[in-house]
């Protein structure tokens, strides 16, 4: 099994180098609000039909502020559309495999960079398919043959596993709650005998507001199984919700990706 190094954090500087404060200081103290958001650059997997996927998280200093950064100048992919999956919304601390970008089957050597302006700095990382960077996101963990929970929003509907996910569009008012289904289904291996909890927890992954979730988290069995959530917004606008499901306690610390897996749902609010 290859895994993937630590990710790396690039910081590249303007063109009048900016002030360098605590805040982009990698050992700086923690504080609740106030400081900066850096991209990260995880690694990539196969996709059955021959494409590649790579796969971005963040770390966002703060202990308690969630960022908003929308898409644009300030939060951008390239080559390509600005827009290709990246969070708006930055949550406390340390997120692994929150995006994947697919690229094709002859990708080559080319790279992708994720540009971030947050606070006085700059940050860009690039991901690509140097074979030190290969993850097994979607393979069996070793040891343990663990893999990561399958998602999906209907009995009939595609399921898949991995950082990518699958996605779904639905229209919402605002102040009207939706309600939204999520199927889990896993091979309950996990770490230990009788395997971990599924966890299923919401985020606000784009949007011009934070959205509120009747059930952020949930706990099922170790196969999984089904849940419901409300999603209620303030304001207009469009939304991606991301919801994140992990099976293993080692997942959130971003253990080669082998243990969760994400779903995104797209939302057009109208007032």
């Amino acid at each position: 099994m290859r895994l993937a190094s630590l990710a790396v954090l690039v910081v590249l500087g303007t063109a009048a180098p900016p002030r360098r404060s605590a805040a982009q200081v990698p050992l700086a103290p923690s504080a609740a609000t106030g400081l900066s958001v850096t991209p990260a650059f995880e690694g990539w997997y196969r996709n059955a039909d021959g494409t590649y996927s790579l796969s971005f998280g963040y770390f966002n200093r703060n202990t308690a502020q969630v960022l908003s950064i929308p898409t644009g100048p300030d939060n951008f992919i390239s080559p390509g559309a600005s827009n290709q999956g990246q969070p708006t919304s930055f949550y406390p601390r340390r997120h692994w495999g929150v995006f994947a970008v697919r690229v094709p089957a002859d990708f080559g050597d080319k790279k992708v960079v994720w540009t971030i302006k947050s606070g006085d700095r700059t940050y860009a990382i690039p991901g690509s398919l140097r074979e030190e960077w290969q993850i097994d996101a979607l393979e069996g963990e070793a040891g343990s043959n663990n893999t990561p929970p399958a998602l999906s929003f209907s009995d009939k509907g595609p399921a898949a596993r991995g950082p990518g996910g699958i996605s779904v569009s639905r229209t919402a008012t605002v102040g009207a709650p939706i309600t939204i289904t999520v199927i889990a289904v896993d091979d309950g291996a996990g770490l230990t005998k009788g395997g971990y909890p599924v966890t299923l927890a919401w985020f606000t992954h784009q949007g011009p507001a934070p959205v509120a979730f009747s059930v952020p988290v949930v706990k099922l069995t170790p196969k999984g199984g089904t849940t419901t959530t409300t999603a209620t917004f303030t304001t207009p606008g469009d939304y991606v919700l991301r919801v994140r499901a992990t099976d293993s306690d080692v997942a959130a610390g971003g253990h080669s990706q082998c243990c969760w897996s994400n779903a995104f749902v797209n939302v057009r609010v109208t007032p």
